[in-house]
């Protein structure tokens, strides 16, 4: 019995571990921006509505490539090759963020103290959030709208 005990603490333990490890590696250098633009761009989004990061050097981006479609697409960093693709038709035409409403965004968040992202949104009103983490790892979100810092919340 005292042996299942410890085998069951021990799995989740080791579990709790590799979950940290997993939520770490799911945000990006800032400095990765431009890479992560530069290959959606090179795909088609002409619009941003979100760009998250995931495990293993991979991003994902929601946007539209035109008036008409929708799409959200897993991203190999290092190769730029989309790993994922969905598209919908969509009526009511683009919205979200330009590349240059990004990367203003981006340069908010990092003059606020950004080191690594992990996802930034926009809402239909134009308000983007940045979340992620400064130089000492404490998480902290940048909220902005049409080049103005709006709020920022950082969690202690």
């Amino acid at each position: 019995m005292k042996h299942k005990m410890i085998l069951a603490g021990s799995l989740a333990a080791l579990m709790s571990v590799a979950t940290l490890a997993q939520a770490e590696d799911s945000r990006l250098a800032a400095e990765r921006l431009d890479d992560i633009l530069a290959k959606a761009s090179a795909f088609g989004f002409t619009h941003f509505g979100e760009i998250e990061a995931k495990r293993d050097d991979r991003f994902a981006v929601e946007g539209w490539l035109d008036d008409e479609w929708r799409a959200e697409v897993r991203f190999s960093l290092e190769s730029g090759e989309s790993l994922k693709e969905e598209r919908q038709r969509r009526e009511g035409g683009a919205w979200g963020m330009s590349e240059a409403e990004v990367r203003e965004a981006m340069a908010l968040a990092v003059a606020e103290g950004l080191a690594e992202f992990e996802e930034i949104q926009v809402d239909r009103d134009g308000r983007i959030e940045i979340e992620g983490r400064d130089a000492d790892g404490r998480a902290f979100e940048v909220k902005s709208r049409g080049g103005e810092l709006l709020e920022v919340e950082h969690d202690d």
